[in-house]
């Protein structure tokens, strides 16, 4: 517990400098449930790497995290478990070799999974693609997209660019895979046919394809014709969609930098004849051993690095805690970011007139896929090192270019390219599809991105592109005040976005929805003075409270109010107080506050609990009190 804001901002700040790497990078786990662990079983196994000792880690890890209901979750507060998950984990388990069928865990996971509707009952498109691949689902009907859509035009209503990028990159492997219905079995295979269960509804064997709309039905037959062409275009469209990827593959040997892609790479690459030993595949493997992340005595395999980040984070955090942008660390990290700005076009461009590279991306294996809130946190950190010196100056210059070239016509932000957002695709009958086949504006990054650039002088809610965006923030608020965050949980991180960014750029205080944010906010307090809310929210798109504080989302609505209200109030000092009594803690706050997919993943950021506290604490310090300065 510490006694004063003094103290909690300077040692929470000394001990981040503590934890920065020999290259100016700060890197924390980036840590999700158990589904990528399970998918590196699967792969090892199928592809007969012997790698006993990672294997076992993996099966360790996730045989400590199931529930005592035989389930696994995706969130702690989870009602009853994840089926899906579960799923996952009990098929790996087995193919790992270390758990039997018969032990007294798995009886239980087969229970929870046979209970919940078995196989028919998953809801998650890359866990049955999982299981087709190793021949435990079958493949139709619930991929209905040809790879046949790869030769669609631009200028058709519905393409293959009018998929997000996250969503096009998993998208070209399970076409292809789907193609053949591919599957590959061995004796170590698992027989999980014993989860298979006869449902007496019919509507539990209704998959979402079987429950399309018909503008889809009579847009996938359209594509479906696409499958009459001649074998030669045929094997044009599989072609396309196999360079599509090889196009996509990281130095690292990952596609995209995400781990997900690069498992349904490695599947797809071996459904085109690829041996198991091609270069292509055991550098992906590599890619993936990679990108393994060790803490407290395990080990996890992250979909990604977070490095990037985190780096831009912790070094803007500790700038204004009160570390000097001379101070070594600082020095440091900004040539660290300076190396990670992107030199190269990739997908996002053929959105955008005139591109011209100068984003950031999350990890640091990531070259080709920048993201708008990568890009502005990155250029929070180097803003105040650009004044001696043309390099940063540069970096700030393109960066900005690049954040501004990515507004969408609406008038907000998306997270990876501008106006992919076509609403047919909400629409398509696949079950992750309204979450993933799109990149919309969201409260949070149109938030955040003016929060940025509020700091130039003239970028007002005087100036069109800004007023826009404002106008798109006030349209999307809540009838009681929120605003919805997509990529944080959940209600609180929007909020906490809209509001910091709209007063940035000068909106008015007194203006009704602001008002009303901030009003929300201090009604959803914990009597503990914290803030917690549920990853639920993210399900049920309301605000579900966690009936418990997080330091992440209670620093995020303090922060909020610090932008907010002229002087602090009695809700706000209790956020205070909060901070400073669990901030010295902050290793055991492990409550998800990332979003990643709704209803299948969450994101632990080890980086958050410190984070977002000393940010927010340095802000309230700054505003209502003599800030601590220190080399």
């Amino acid at each position: 517990m510490y006694t004063t804001t003094d103290q909690a901002v300077q040692q929470t700040a000394q001990r981040l400098l503590g934890k920065q790497s020999q290259d100016g990078s700060w890197r924390f786990c980036f840590e999700m449930g158990v589904m990528t662990d399970a998918y590196m079983i699967i792969i090892l196994r199928t592809l007969q790497i012997r790698d006993e000792s990672l294997i076992r880690m993996l099966h360790d890890r996730m045989a400590a995290r199931q529930e005592p209901n035989g389930a696994w979750k995706v969130y702690p507060d989870e009602t009853a478990g994840n089926l899906s998950a579960t799923v996952e984990a009990y098929a790996a388990l087995l193919y790992s070799g270390h758990s039997r069928p018969s032990d007294a865990n798995m009886k239980k996971a087969k229970q929870f999974i046979v209970s919940h509707g078995g196989l028919r009952g998953i809801d998650s498109l890359l866990t049955k693609v999982i299981l087709a691949c190793i021949g435990q689902y079958r493949w139709p009907p619930f991929f209905p997209l040809p790879v046949e859509l790869m030769l669609v035009p631009s200028a058709a209503p519905v393409n293959f660019y009018d998929f997000s990028g996250y969503a096009r990159i998993h998208l070209a492997p399970v076409m292809l895979l789907a193609g053949t219905e591919f599957a590959i079995r061995d004796e170590r295979t698992p027989d999980l046919s014993g989860l298979i269960v006869r449902q007496t509804d019919p509507a539990h064997d209704q998959t979402r394809s079987e429950r399309s709309n018909k503008l889809w039905t009579e847009m996938i037959q359209f594509v479906k014709k696409l499958t009459f062409l001649p074998a030669h275009l045929r094997g044009a469209a599989r072609r396309k969609a196999e360079q599509y990827m090889l196009d996509r593959i990281e130095p690292d040997g990952t596609l995209y930098s995400y781990a997900t892609a690069t498992f349904l790479m490695i599947f797809a690459l071996l459904s085109l004849g690829y041996g198991k030993r091609h270069p292509v595949i055991l550098r992906a493997v590599e890619g993936l051993k990679s990108i393994v992340c060790r803490s407290n005595g395990t080990i996890h395999v992250q979909n990604s690095t977070s490095t990037v980040w985190d780096t831009a984070l912790v070094s803007h955090a500790l700038q204004q805690a009160g570390v000097t942008p001379e101070h070594p660390a600082i020095q440091s990290a900004g040539l660290y970011l300076l190396s990670k700005q992107h030199t190269r076009l990739g997908d996002w461009s053929r959105h955008v007139t005139q591109p011209v590279p100068g984003g950031w991306g999350f990890s640091d294996i990531n070259t080709i896929n920048p993201d708008v809130d990568d890009t502005t946190a990155a250029l929070r950190a180097i803003h105040r090192l650009g004044s001696n010196s043309p390099d940063y100056r540069n970096a700030a210059d393109k960066g900005l270019h690049w954040v501004v070239s990515m507004q969408n016509d609406d008038g907000g932000w998306p997270a990876f390219e501008r106006n992919t957002d076509n609403p047919l695709l909400g629409m398509l009958p696949l079950d992750d599809a309204p979450a993933a086949a799109i990149d919309p504006s969201t409260a949070d990054l149109t938030g955040r991105t003016l929060e940025y650039l509020g700091r130039y002088p003239g970028l007002t809610v005087g100036h069109p592109f800004i007023r826009r965006a404002v106008r798109w923030l006030l349209d999307r608020q809540e009838a009681d005040g929120p605003w919805y965050g997509r990529w944080g949980i959940c209600y609180i991180y929007g909020t906490w976005a809209a509001l910091t960014g709209m007063l940035a750029v000068g909106e008015n205080p007194e203006h009704p929805a602001l008002r009303r944010g901030a009003s929300w906010l201090l009604r959803i307090q914990n009597p503990d003075g914290g803030w917690g809310e549920s990853c639920a929210s993210d399900q049920l798109k309301r605000y579900v409270p966690l009936h418990k504080s997080t330091l992440s989302q209670t620093a995020w609505a303090l922060d909020a109010l610090t932008a907010y209200y002229p002087e602090p109030n009695s809700g706000m000092e209790k956020g205070v107080q909060y901070l400073l009594n669990a901030l010295d803690k902050a290793d055991d706050d492990i409550y998800p506050t990332g979003g990643g997919l709704p209803r299948h993943f969450y994101i632990r950021y080890h980086s958050y609990p410190y984070i977002w506290p000393l940010l927010a604490l340095s802000h309230y310090k700054k505003k209502y009190g003599k800030a601590a300065e220190y080399d």
